[in-house]
């Protein structure tokens, strides 16, 4: 009964906060999706500048195969302001049709009742099944035995190089792959970096993580998943972790970035601008920067991220769709929905120009996406990744990145050791499982 009537008053606060700060906006939205067009499906997305033109050109593509309906989309700000809103909206029943939401997101969402399910028949019969999505990603749709969200992509954090020097440095297989061997254990990963610095006469592998609210835990959390190694995390605490594997690769990072062959204060922008500039041979950084540096150098390579620990481990996420709860949801609407989600899956061929791995796999299986490149060199990396925890207060844009990068930046800044490091994200750990679950 304590669970049930805490569900119950945060989906009134909710509702309240979207009376009191979102005002006739969140009202006008919802009353138009429940009274307009019934041919139009309303989209919220977080996608502008390039990435928002490109889905615009997606949904052109897709329309054949949703013949009679129109895709409205709203787009709103990235990060808490947006999941904000969207949590309001659906919390009184007056979201969008559907919506974009990171993965990494719906832990926090399903188990408190703000999305509906998707019907997997419905879905199949447009062609679209289980089946055509690598199961590491497919798991984390899953809540109860019932489907909340369908992928749109994958977008995993990888490594960029310059042909040039990595070739130099003799890092390359005979067809212009990144030779993953060279990379394999830390050892080896730190010498690839000694040789591309000197292959480049600059910088060898660079990162921007310094300010940053995510990339510090992105790193870290891949590798430590290489070890073969998870987290667990009962409600209320303690974390369990391995703090023996933690402070290894702790350390590696420190390492890694020591100021030397590799620099260890850049922020994310110095970071880019370095690589752009070829002041640097290699950044590690997500795939959605993949537009920018091909803007600097037309035949920049990409690779998963290497092995390193082991274990086949890509840290990643994925902008998947949702459908904001509906109280009394109108089945032919619901069923124009889902061919129209469907039909943008079967586009995916646009997206992937973006730099994103099409989540609907049979797109990567086609001679068009081979073709695509370095986007088909690291097409790989999506049946291996690992997502945030699955806890209610993790995820993208999330308190808890942000916390877990601070405490990182001590020991990558600051010197503090490797175990004392890892004794510190577990008790932030602890800190947020300490907060009661809304769920």
């Amino acid at each position: 009964m304590a669970d049930l009537s805490r569900r119950r008053m945060l989906r009134a606060s909710l509702a309240s906060a979207a009376v009191l700060l979102g005002g006739g906006a969140l009202g006008a939205c919802g009353s138009a999706a429940a009274a307009g067009d019934p041919g139009t499906v309303r989209l919220w997305d977080l996608f502008s500048g390039a990435d928002g033109a490109l889905l615009n050109e997606l949904v052109d593509t897709a329309r054949p195969d949703m013949p009679g309906t129109d895709v409205e989309r709203t787009v709103l700000e990235w990060g808490t302001p947006y999941y904000t809103k969207l949590a309001m909206a659906s919390a009184g029943g007056r979201g969008p049709d559907v919506a974009v939401a990171h993965m990494s997101r719906l832990a926090g969402y399903a188990p408190l009742g703000l999305l509906d399910p998707w019907d997997t028949g419905l879905l199949a019969e447009f062609g679209v099944h289980e089946s055509d999505f690598a199961p590491a990603v497919w798991e984390r749709t899953r809540y109860r035995g019932q489907t909340y969200a369908v992928p749109l992509d994958t977008h995993p954090f990888i490594v960029f190089f310059h042909p040039e020097p990595a070739r130099k440095a003799g890092l390359l297989t005979g067809d212009g792959a990144l030779d993953a061997g060279a990379f394999d254990s830390p050892e080896r990963f730190l010498a690839a970096g000694r040789e591309l610095a000197k292959a480049s006469g600059g910088q060898g592998i660079d990162f921007g993580h310094v300010n940053d609210y995510a990339q510090g835990w992105r790193l870290f959390y891949g590798l430590y998943r290489q070890t073969g190694n998870d987290f667990e995390l009962p409600e209320g605490g303690p974390a369990k972790g391995d703090v023996d594997a933690m402070a290894e690769v702790i350390s590696f990072m420190v390492k890694l970035f020591d100021g030397r062959t590799n620099p260890r204060r850049h922020d994310y922008p110095a970071a880019i601008a370095a690589f752009t500039n070829r002041q640097s041979a290699m950044i590690l950084s997500g795939e959605w920067e993949l537009g920018t540096f091909q803007q600097a150098d037309p035949k920049v390579g990409a690779a998963p991220f290497p092995t390193v620990f082991g274990t086949p481990a890509v840290y990643a996420d994925s902008h998947s769709f949702v459908l904001p709860r509906r109280h009394d949801p109108d089945e032919a609407h619901r069923r124009r929905i889902h061919q129209a989600v469907a039909a943008i899956l079967k586009a995916g061929q646009v997206w992937a120009r973006a730099g994103h791995i099409p989540a609907y796999q049979p797109v990567t299986r086609t001679a068009a996406y081979r073709e695509l490149q370095p986007q088909a060199r690291y097409a790989g990396a999506a049946g291996h990744v690992v997502l945030d925890p699955a806890v209610w207060f993790a995820g993208a844009g999330s308190d808890f990145q942000t916390a877990m990068a601070q405490t990182l930046q001590r020991a990558l800044l600051d010197g503090l050791s490797p175990d004392r490091t890892a004794r510190a994200m577990l008790a932030r750990f602890d800190t947020f499982l300490s907060q009661p679950s809304p769920a």
